[in-house]
Parts: C-alpha cells; structure tokens; sequence
C-alpha cells in the first residue's frame, strides 16, 4: 500500500513497518559494528530489559512545588504531577525531575527523497535518513500516523539508534540529511537537538518536518540547529484548531514569523480538507497572513486530504479545489504555491516568477530535472530563485 498518492509524510504504517525499520536501522547498525558499535540487548518484546538508556532529563521545563512541574516545550504547559505524563505521553515526571523517555528510541525508519517530507527548495533531488519516535502534542481527527503519533513509547516497537548512529547511518547511505519527521518532532526535541549535532560534526544536515506547536525558546533552541523546516498548518481559523487538531492556531503562526526571523528556510503544507479548511476566505486570510509576515517567497503546499483515523466521512480532496486553492495564493502574491499528493500535476513542479519557465520538473516524488544555477538563479532570466540549492 505504498501509494504515491497518499499523504507525503503519512505513510508510516505501510512503508516504515517494523521489518522496514529493521533493514534499514539494524543492517547499518551491523555495517557500524565494524567501527565499534554495538546494538543493544532486545527484551523479547523489542525493547530493551529496561528502557534506561532511552530516558535522558528534559530540556524544557520547570520545577514547581509538592515535586510537580511545569512543562515548557509546548503552549500546553503541562502540569505534571510525580510519576505523571504530560498530554504527548512521552515525557514522564519523576521525583520532580522531568524526563524524556523516547530519546535515541526510534520507531520509524526510513530513506526518502527530500521532496517526500515535502521539501521543494531544499536539495531537490536528494534523499533524506528520515527517523521517528512515539508520541505528538496533537490529536489530528486525520492523522495518517496515528499508531505511532498517539502511542505511548511502550506500546510500540522500536530500536536505540543514538545521534552518532543515526549520522554514520546517514553517511553509510549517501544521505545528505536526516529528517525529523513521521510523528511529532517536538515532543522528541533533545533527541533532534543532539543527533542534529552529531549529524552537524559528520557532514551531515538535519530538516525536521513538524507542527510547530512549540514554545519560542524550545522552537529557538531545537529548531535552531536545523537546516531546513518544513511546517504543517493545518487551518487558518482557531475553530478548526480546537476541533480538528486540539491545539491552537495562534502559536503556530508565531512559531513561522520566528523561524523567519532565525533565518531559516521554511516550507508550509496545507493539508486541504473539504468543507473544513476549503473556504475561499480563509484561503485568500492564509495567503495574505503568509506574504505579510514571512514574504512571497515562501514556498506553499496545498495537499491533497485522504481520509483516515477518526476522519472517514469526508471525500477525497476534489482536485478543482486544490487547483482553486493555488490560483488564490498565487493571486495574493506568493510566488511558490504547489499541489500534492497528486501525481503527474504540473503544478508539482517549481517555476519561475518572473519568467515562467519551469525550473525542476517532478515525477511523483523524483526531482527529474533542476535547472536552477549553482548561484541560485534562474537560467533564463537570471532572476533569483528562493531556496538552498547546493549540498
């Protein structure tokens, strides 16, 4: 079942199975074996005797009176309790100490193609070590993820792979990047922040594909040491918010104007659902909020909605709307608006915004041909193109 037309980074429990993860993660962890590393001992239900080596003190928090804490990587804010969990599930209070317990415990596996995340000006054309642990901050009526996303760590299989692991993987691959990415990046930030800095040491970049439902000084901190975000909004209206996602809007879009303000390359998807996102007002309120606070340059993905999880009553997302939805944007004044999960659509490819000549042709999730220069610039013209272009 690993269509391409299903949602870019929704499809974990197909192509990111258990036999996949082990392929993939414990033949490199065999390769690294020659170079001193060591898979740990396996409990016989995949995870190891006990789970210490996951476990590592939280960065985000802070400790409150009676040995309860606050928690302060997500707008939550949780209030935990000793031998408590926050609302992800993965971050556990004990004895007034707030751990992680899924850092270096990867659940997901796999090599994509950057464009996959989706990431459309950044390295076309190249692959991504891609990694996931349980658990996410929201609960998406439409999560394609959800039996990783909404799992506690131990109810789900998974495999330590430290940083240094994950970059040597990376490299073994001829994998420029690794990508955070699958479930919710946020909730398993130290793991990202420290592989990230490992990948960093070796050569090798990180993207992570996430939420941003982030507090400002975690999303500085973890998201600081990536490359290249790729940003989920999931509407422009807090309603849906609350009802679809259980989160809120507004920290999100505080989130994007921060990452533009930290300089860092920034793609945004817009998972189009019928009759709940799909409003001609709302779209044109999207588009007018992105050239306004983050600019024109920002590229744009309208996807396609598949239904899935606790959303099965809703069609699929008709493509006249998709095609509607990028003639809005384009017409606000956004020069890089996409379509996804539609395969062989032209508007997949990246075009230029002066001169209109297409400038990578994609084929599903293949960048068939770039033609941008190493300078950034359109060959035609000699109008710059927005992005990172060059490993």
């Amino acid at each position: 079942m690993n269509r391409e037309f299903l949602p870019a980074e929704d499809e974990t429990r197909s192509a990111f199975d258990r036999r996949s993860f082990v392929k993939c993660a414990l033949a490199s962890g065999a390769a690294l074996s020659a170079r001193g590393f060591t898979a740990p001992a396996l409990a016989a239900d995949g995870q190891t005797a006990n789970g210490a080596q996951f476990t590592l003190e939280a960065r985000f928090y802070q400790k409150l009176d009676n040995r309860k804490i606050k928690c302060k990587l997500c707008p939550r804010e949780c209030v935990v309790g000793d031998k408590e969990r926050g609302y992800c599930g993965v971050r556990e209070n004990r004895g007034g100490v707030y751990f992680t317990l899924v850092h270096s415990r990867v659940c997901a596996a796999h090599i994509d193609p950057i464009e996959k995340k989706p990431l459309f000006h950044y390295l076309p054309g190249t692959m991504a070590f891609s990694i996931a642990t349980a658990g996410c901050n929201v609960n998406c009526k439409f999560c394609q993820n959800w039996d990783i996303s909404q799992s506690r760590p131990e109810e789900i299989p998974a495999e330590y792979l430290a940083p240094h692991q994950a970059a040597a993987v990376a490299r073994q691959y001829n994998c420029p990047t690794i990508a955070y990415t699958y479930s919710e990046p946020v909730v398993f930030a130290e793991y990202a922040m420290d592989t990230a800095d490992a990948a960093h040491a070796a050569g090798v970049r990180s993207v992570v594909v996430s939420n941003g439902y982030m507090q400002h000084d975690s999303l500085v901190a973890a998201y600081g040491r990536m490359d290249a975000v790729k940003i989920d909004l999931k509407a422009f209206s807090e309603s849906y918010y609350a009802k679809v996602v259980t989160g809120q809007l507004k920290p999100v879009l505080e989130s994007l104007v921060t990452l533009r303000k930290m300089g860092k390359w920034t793609e945004i998807v817009y998972l189009v659902v019928p009759t709940l996102n799909d409003d001609d007002a709302e779209l044109r309120g999207l588009a007018a909020w992105i050239k306004a606070n983050l600019g024109p340059d920002v590229p744009l993905h309208f996807t396609q909605f598949h239904p899935e999880y606790l959303l099965k009553n809703l069609p699929i997302t008709p493509v006249p709307t998709l095609e509607r939805a990028r003639q809005i944007a384009m017409a606000e004044g956004l020069h890089y608006v996409y379509i996804g999960n539609v395969p062989g659509h032209p508007a997949q490819n990246t075009y230029c915004p002066q001169c209109g000549k297409m400038l990578v042709e994609r084929v599903g999730f293949t960048a068939r041909q770039v033609l941008i220069r190493k300078n950034s610039t359109c060959p035609f013209c000699g109008h710059r193109i927005a992005g990172i272009w060059r490993a």
